[in-house]
């Protein structure tokens, strides 16, 4: 199956026995064995490159997940021996990896240096609830899942805050009602979330009595709050973002009532090794980093379909 997937993602026998370290002659003996044995061909072998069979394409997302699979059981094994060797993929989405996962995976490096870390990163919490259902992570770290797939961990609660420019007339408050906002531009993001059917910005200022006017929309959260600070619109963030990696120059103001929403770190399996030693230093930073504690705030809860 490793070799299949290969020659798939190469689109090529010839790159793939290179990726793979064997013989052409030993990859193709091999495809032969293995569409022997599944009843037919799953590969069009030709005159530049491969493409799948109809049979072929009902293979491949099978074949991933197992190949992904063995792979997260052999780091599994690995690092079960007190987190110490073998290497650990997390996901997460863009926002916690800017805001949040810098000071854990420094303080990881610290404490396992033998352990790789590998980052896969995500722009909405559909794509990495997608991301851990195909295996391609060991575990993933971001709002709780509509559908978890096996093990939760809670870690805390994220806020979500609005960013104005140190010039705006709003810069001495530290709260705002959206109806205060109604006549400002606001930069918009494509990793909003979406709630009720609606992206979040939409629904929350159209329960407050009015449409948010987009000024510009942006590709990750991170540009939308340098816009925002540098005047040109009001934007909303996660509180981690904005006061750990990208908040310069701007003011932070908390949305009355609070909008907050769950977070947690899931897996397919139970975590272990490596993967339950990092959650365990997670949690410890998340609470060192001043997320406020839960319950404190009237809960706005977003839906996980998106991230802000």
């Amino acid at each position: 199956m490793e070799y299949f997937v290969t020659v798939v993602h190469e689109a090529s026998f010839t790159r793939a026995a290179d990726a793979l370290h064997v013989t052409q002659p030993a990859l193709s003996h091999q495809i032969k064995a293995l569409e022997k044995s599944v009843g037919g061909a799953l590969l069009e072998r030709m005159a530049r490159g491969v493409r799948l069979t109809p049979m072929g394409r009902a293979f491949l997302p099978h074949a991933e997940l197992a190949v992904r699979s063995a792979a997260q059981a052999r780091r599994a094994a690995r690092a079960t021996a007190g987190a110490e060797g073998g290497e650990l993929h997390v996901a997460t989405l863009h926002s916690l990896a800017v805001g949040v996962l810098p000071d854990v995976f420094a303080r990881w490096r610290k404490a396992h240096p033998r352990v790789l870390l590998r980052l896969h990163e995500y722009a909405t919490a559909e794509a990495l609830e997608e991301a851990v259902q195909r295996g391609t992570a060991d575990l993933a770290f971001g709002p709780e899942p509509a559908d978890p797939p096996g093990t939760v961990v809670p870690v805390g609660e994220e806020e979500v805050v609005l960013v104005v420019p140190f010039d705006d007339r709003l810069a001495g408050r530290t709260t705002v009602t959206l109806p205060e906002l109604a006549d400002r531009p606001w930069i918009r993001c494509a990793m909003e979330p979406v709630v009720h059917g609606e992206r979040f910005l939409d629904w929350a200022c159209g329960r407050a009595g009015f449409t948010p006017r987009t000024a510009v929309w942006t590709e990750h959260t991170s540009t939308a709050v340098r816009m925002a600070a540098a005047g040109v619109g009001v934007c909303a963030s996660s509180a981690h973002l904005v006061r750990g990696a990208v908040g310069e120059d701007c003011v932070i103001l908390t949305p009355d009532p609070a909008w907050k929403r769950s977070m947690a770190v899931y897996a397919r399996v139970p975590l272990t090794g490596a993967a339950e030693a990092f959650v365990d230093l997670l949690r410890v930073a998340w609470a060192d980093l001043g997320a406020p504690p839960e319950g404190l705030y009237e809960r706005c809860r977003l839906s996980t379909a998106a991230t802000v």
